[in-house]
């Protein structure tokens, strides 16, 4: 089962940047900041996004995560992910 994470970086990442942070979504808000969401499989590939983070030199703003299971994937509603 996959938990689901936002993590929250300062400043624009283009879209084009999902292949490159697992495929994850890509969205940029009105405040600067570019939001990566989508499903993880388990801690160690969380901690590979973080280092990717880390590694484009990018402020990490906020890391959150739902790890009871509660949440559902979106591009397939009638199964938990």
């Amino acid at each position: 089962m996959s938990d689901y994470c936002e993590i929250v970086v300062k400043g624009q990442l283009d879209t084009d940047w999902s292949g490159w942070f697992e495929g994850l979504t890509i969205t940029n808000n009105d405040q600067g900041e570019t939001i990566i969401s989508g499903p993880i499989r388990d801690q160690a590939a969380l901690h590979g996004l973080l280092a990717k983070v880390r590694d484009l030199g990018l402020l990490l703003i906020s890391v959150k995560c739902v790890i009871d299971g509660s949440w559902r994937d979106p591009r397939n509603p009638d199964n938990p992910s």
